[in-house]
């Protein structure tokens, strides 16, 4: 569903239907079964209430924390720590590009 999301197709044209663009009555319950999904997950960890929720079939230890280290997000702090404070680094967006001869 996220690849029709993406896309603005619907799930039966995905799967390969020739419906001419049309949206089924299944295509747009699939849709907005998803749209409630994704805004049942938290922006933040990715996991749903309802997974910790006992009363919902949840554990309250249903994850456990994991570190993990992005590389490029370690650079982007990096770099961001040299930035000016005040006005003058104010606007600085600071992303990633491959490096030349990468």
């Amino acid at each position: 569903m996220q690849v029709c999301a993406s896309y603005g197709i619907p799930h039966s044209q995905y799967l390969g239907a020739d419906t001419g663009g049309r949206w089924t009555a299944l295509d747009r319950a699939k849709a907005l079964a998803w749209q409630a999904y994704q805004r049942a997950t938290c922006d933040g960890c990715g996991t749903r209430m309802a997974e910790w929720d006992p009363d919902r079939g949840g554990d309250r230890f249903a994850y456990v924390p994991e570190p993990v280290r992005c590389v490029g997000c370690e650079l982007i702090e990096m770099e961001r720590e040299q930035v000016p404070s005040g006005a003058e680094g104010r606007g600085v967006k600071i992303g990633l590009r491959p490096r030349e001869g990468a």
